[in-house]
């Protein structure tokens, strides 16, 4: 049996370091890399970011939105765009961010996690405030073909704190929550020491104490956005997550996208070694 996606997100820190590097091909970005506002420019800003980074970092994570303003033919787009980078042998985490109910998100996790499906990818990320228990079919379908899912749990958007940080009839917060009742169902799937499938998206600029959350077991990869233009820095993985470090994958999307076709290679490389440097200092 081949890993679980867990695992294969283990190897890939393990190999090439946390950095994930985002495909959002802004109009301001497309712009600046001399490329035209439409399905074709995104194309080609998709592709150009996958052969840059490939053998550099183990991530990517297309943020579907910037394809989708395009209608079909920004979605055909998508698709060369996951092909191409899960035929580099990147891991692919679809940036969607589905929630829904019963037959709906089955139909939405189905789309993304089917092995042969036009947009397979290896991860989505899924949105747990319908109820975590909504995304049953996401999770049965995510373990039987070896996918992953990462659970919005502690985001840093200002307009989740009131949300995520309120307070259960048992203390605890929503937030926290939501981690316990995705760890569990980690712990029911993984054998020994191996890394859950169901990940979580945590915010590198979340202060843990303030959303009440704390180190979880199993071990499950957790994305985090906040690292570059929003502020947090490779120095700051260890300090902000603690004993859950070594399953950060660190996404970066403007802060590296910026430098453009001729100096992204040259962004990803510096941006590696300080990732190395952090992790070894």
């Amino acid at each position: 049996m081949s890993a679980g996606f867990g695992e294969r997100a283990r190897a890939g820190i393990a190999e090439r370091g946390p950095l994930c590097v985002g495909i959002d091909p802004h109009a301001a970005l497309l712009a600046a890399w001399g490329l035209t506002d439409d399905a074709a420019g995104v194309r080609e800003f998709g592709l150009r970011t996958v052969d840059a980074v490939t053998d550099r970092v183990a991530f990517v994570k297309p943020q579907v939105s910037f394809f989708e303003r395009f209608g079909s033919r920004g979605i055909a787009a998508l698709e060369e765009v996951l092909v191409a980078a899960r035929s580099a042998g990147l891991i692919v985490i679809a940036d969607a961010k589905r929630g829904d109910i019963g037959s709906t998100m089955d139909a939405y996790a189905a789309a993304w996690l089917t092995p042969g499906s036009p947009l397979e990818a290896d991860a989505l990320t899924v949105n747990p405030y319908l109820g975590v228990g909504a995304l049953d079919g996401a999770f049965a379908l995510a373990e039987a073909h070896g996918k992953g899912l990462f659970v919005l749990a502690a985001t840093s958007n200002p307009e989740a704190r009131e949300l995520q940080r309120s307070r259960s009839a048992a203390g605890s917060t929503v937030a926290a929550d939501v981690i316990a009742e995705v760890s569990a169902r980690n712990a029911a799937a993984v054998d020994g020491d191996e890394w859950g499938s169901a990940g979580f998206v945590i915010g590198a600029t979340v202060d843990w104490t303030d959303a009440a959350i704390a180190a979880f077991a199993p071990v499950a990869p957790i994305l985090a956005p906040g690292f570059g233009t929003q502020g947090a820095e490779p120095r700051d993985l260890r300090p902000r997550f603690g004993a859950m470090a070594q399953s950060v994958i660190a996404s970066e999307s403007r802060s590296i996208l910026a430098a453009g076709p001729d100096g992204l290679t040259h962004a990803v490389d510096t941006r590696v070694a300080q990732y190395q440097e952090a992790a070894h200092g």
